[in-house]
């Protein structure tokens, strides 16, 4: 995981980070990331100059022109983390190791290996039926709702949002829903990307990583009609470590923006009185609150990243080889350039929530998501038509994250139903 490879140079010598450089930490990413943003932009332009833990001086881009432009050139900004000029100076316990450190996956690859890996990921998915989908979250929305109707209340964080689209990205995988080890499955993969106190995130990857091996080692023997066999039975002839490491990448990329994203529209149909009186009376639709949130609480609020192949200009900032870029997809998706009056409409859907240019995330991903997050909203709205917040809204907390925007946790009460 942290091999760098032959890329791997020293920090150029005398380009210490530069003396304005913020560090991306602090309680203003956890309430207000928006201000920030828009102070940040306004002190150092769309490319500002930041230290990532201990102090890893990086770029933050902010502008959504920027945030396109590095997407669109790979020739200039490319996604193996190996170039990094910073790697002398990464001790082997850094936190954001498990989101740098190179890994042998199609997060990693480039030019034609990356096409080669991205397209079995494509056509695996693109074979995944959307009207099955649907009816399976439905299933099992309606499996967890039950679990907890008869309480009048819940925690949607945990109980409900995180386990939905977990369940059923491992299912579409080929994992049969109802097998003890597809539940272990998914609380590792919960362990591994969203670490409770207590928890191991180490320990859990290793166990995805050994039970996905030996789903791809029951595929190779006995196919069957699900994104791993596709997978395996494409023409490019991934090996099975290939195949695992990308259907790790499937699977975590399934499961933890889909949970945040149906929580935060959760949040805004709860707390917002357009969508609350909206989604009874017709005026406002779930689809909407979906679009809304990706343009204003997206997800993945920032990305690590890309690396500068070679030095080269950016907005007004001279970036050099090697050179870290963070995405910054919250700041552009909010960039006064698209939204002059200061507005954010949610009316079209050229948001940068899914990434963009050849590294965005594959076609039909976004649509799979999609119906992921609005089966599970709107399942929930069906069973429970009188839910509301069991705190006043104030009191919802974030997650103390720059790179995923999502609730610690969203309490409700509702009329309790007898099963």
């Amino acid at each position: 995981m942290t091999d760098t490879g032959s890329f791997a140079r020293p920090a150029p010598p005398g380009c210490p980070a530069p003396a304005d450089a913020v560090r991306l930490a602090g309680l203003e990413y956890q309430r207000t990331p928006a201000q920030l943003y828009r102070a940040l932009r306004r002190e150092h332009g769309p490319v500002a100059p930041v230290l990532l833990d201990g102090d890893v001086p990086a770029w933050l881009v902010l502008g959504y022109p920027e945030v396109t432009y590095v997407t669109r050139h790979d020739e200039l900004f490319a996604r193996d983390s190996r170039r990094w000029n910073q790697w002398p100076n990464i001790p082997p316990d850094w936190p954001l190791l498990p989101y740098v450190g190179y890994q042998p996956s199609v997060l990693f690859t480039e030019g034609d290996e990356h096409r080669r890996r991205a397209g079995v990921i494509t056509l695996a998915l693109d074979g995944v039926d959307q009207f099955e989908l649907g009816r399976d979250c439905r299933r099992i929305a309606d499996r967890l709702i039950s679990g907890f109707a008869g309480s009048g209340q819940a925690e949607l964080m945990g109980q409900y949002a995180h386990a939905v689209p977990a369940r059923a990205a491992v299912q579409m995988c080929g994992m049969p829903l109802d097998a003890a080890d597809t539940q272990r499955l998914v609380d590792d993969l919960r362990i591994s990307l969203d670490a409770a106190e207590g928890d191991d995130p180490v320990a859990a990857y290793g166990r995805v990583g050994e039970r996905l091996a030996r789903l791809v080692k029951e595929k190779r023997e006995l196919p069957g009609p699900d994104v791993t066999s596709r997978m395996l039975l494409h023409p490019a002839e991934l090996t099975d470590e290939e195949v695992v490491q990308d259907l790790i990448s499937v699977i975590a990329a399934a499961q933890q923006p889909t949970a945040n994203w149906i929580c935060n529209t959760l949040r805004l149909l709860l707390t917002d009185e357009r969508f609350a009186l909206g989604v009874s009376g017709g005026r406002l639709s779930v689809a909407e609150a979906l679009n809304e949130v990706l343009w204003l609480a997206t997800p993945t609020q920032n990305f690590i990243g890309r690396w500068a192949v070679r030095d080269t200009q950016l907005g007004g900032r001279r970036i050099r080889a090697g050179d870290c870029l963070v995405l910054g997809l919250a700041a552009a998706n909010t960039d006064p350039q698209i939204w002059p009056e200061g507005h954010v409409g949610a009316e079209n859907c050229a948001h940068l929530s899914f990434s963009n240019g050849e590294h965005r995330c594959p076609y039909p991903a976004p649509l799979l998501a999609d119906v992921m997050a609005r089966t599970a909203v709107e399942t929930l709205l069906d069973r429970l038509p009188d839910l509301v917040l069991a705190v006043e809204p104030d009191e919802l907390t974030w997650r103390p994250s720059i790179w995923m925007r999502g609730l610690t946790a969203l309490p409700v009460e509702f009329t309790p139903v007898v099963q």
